[in-house]
């Protein structure tokens, strides 16, 4: 009998960000809008890649908003 146990994990990073008008609405704390890369790794080898913007608060770290685009 043969088992096999395969290992995948989603890492998610910010490349970027920069401050933008407005506050976060559960800690009323400054947001910032970031470009975002979410990588998806197949026993530590990456298979895909996402790139998206998205509104984030910068103390907790909470995502306000987030707007897909294209993969590369």
């Amino acid at each position: 009998m043969s088992c096999f146990c395969f290992l995948v994990d989603q890492k998610t990073k910010i490349r970027r960000s920069k401050p933008v008008a407005g506050t976060c609405s559960r800690c009323r704390s400054s947001a910032r809008v970031a470009d975002m890369m979410t990588q998806t790794r197949f026993c530590y080898v990456p298979v895909n890649s996402k790139y998206w913007k998205a509104i984030i608060c910068s103390f907790c770290g909470a995502i306000l908003k987030s707007y897909r685009q294209a993969s590369y």
